[in-house]
């Protein structure tokens, strides 16, 4: 699916460091009006954190607000097969007539997407986009009542994928008539240590699968499909999975995307982006400027030059990003994030 994105489009990671999601569209739309995203708080509570924030209507799930964790109680073999039968009878009917909503994500899990919506009534824009947090992140960080990841068992692990899904299709199908294009990405920030002996069991072959699960349906509302990685992986996993955006820290690992300059090169040569996070999420955002991340995303792309790749393509391909979100900053340097942000979009533009 051809990506339709203007060359050096800004947007970001969901995640900013305030209470009120007004306050955090201000900065949003002043900054990227050309790709605005709904603010995930997770300073507001426990609700918007980001695994949390997707939790509701999944079978089994235990919120311990005093502890402030989620886990899944499988316990009670004969409640949960109940429970997870009346979850796939919900699916599979939002599957048959299109209507997502008994999979909402509701106010208190999310005071920023009704702002959105709000904001988006009287600002009309062309490209928009959205985000849910990666079924490989949640299975594998959120365990069960005896403390082992969620993913290991088999029957919950299809759990985590549709219900992501249905996360994703509730929210495009939210948003689609706000915009002529709409993106959906899932957040992965497990995969920066896949390979590692913490996760040798989780094969790529499963990974491939899982994904590609996720970008089929989300191709199947119209939507592009992205996926954020905040940290070093095997990048042809998210080729291989149908991926349309690459959203990668370029800021600490653009070197690595450079390492599958044949991989990459088809993935651009089929419509695909790449999402430069240049943008550090950091204290050392104060010891950037325009010009250092400019330079930081010439010497990534000159990298892929080199391999082969034309130019003219990797420009013609690239959006602009953070290197993740920004919820855990303080509110100077998210918004120091956000200014540079567009600034450094802005100035790509100018120069192609």
């Amino acid at each position: 699916m051809p990506t339709a994105i203007p060359a050096f489009t800004a947007t970001a990671i969901g995640s900013l460091p305030y209470s009120s999601p007004d306050q955090a569209l201000d900065l949003i739309f002043s900054s990227i009006p050309g790709c605005p995203i709904w603010p995930q708080l997770p300073k507001r509570g426990i609700r918007e954190q980001m695994e949390i924030q997707y939790s509701e209507g999944l079978p089994c799930v235990v919120l311990d607000e005093e502890k402030g964790r989620m886990y899944f109680d499988t316990a009670d073999e004969d409640g949960c097969a109940i429970a997870m039968g009346s979850f796939y009878e919900a699916y599979m009917a939002a599957e048959e007539s299109g209507d997502w909503s008994a999979f909402a994500i509701s106010e208190p899990y999310s005071a920023g997407i009704p702002a959105f919506k709000r904001r988006l009534s009287t600002q009309p824009v062309e490209l928009l986009k959205v985000q849910t947090t990666g079924p490989l992140s949640i299975g594998l960080s959120i365990v069960d009542e005896n403390k082992r990841s969620i993913y290991y068992n088999e029957a919950f692990r299809d759990v985590i994928v549709k219900g992501m899904i249905a996360k994703c299709r509730w929210q495009l199908q939210k948003f689609s008539s706000f915009a002529r294009t709409t993106i959906c990405f899932v957040d992965e920030p497990i995969l920066s240590a896949f390979g590692s002996s913490t996760y040798v069991s989780v094969t790529r072959d499963d990974v491939i699968v899982i994904l590609s699960e996720m970008v089929e349906a989300i191709h199947e509302t119209g939507a592009l499909c992205g996926v954020h990685c905040c940290g070093n992986t095997e990048w042809p996993l998210l080729i291989d999975a149908g991926v349309d955006i690459i959203n990668f820290d370029a800021y600490e690992f653009g070197e690595t995307i450079a390492l599958y300059p044949a991989q990459v090169k088809q993935h651009l040569e089929r419509g695909g982006s790449l999402a430069w996070g240049v943008v550090p999420t950091s204290e050392k955002i104060f010891e950037n400027s325009v010009s250092s991340l400019i330079a930081i995303y010439d010497r990534n792309v000159q990298r892929l030059a080199d391999a082969g790749i034309d130019t003219a393509l990797i420009h013609d391909s690239s959006l602009i990003t953070p290197s993740c979100g920004t919820g855990s900053l303080p509110v100077e340097a998210a918004e120091k994030v956000f200014s540079l942000l567009g600034q450094t979009a802005s100035a790509l533009r100018e120069r192609s």
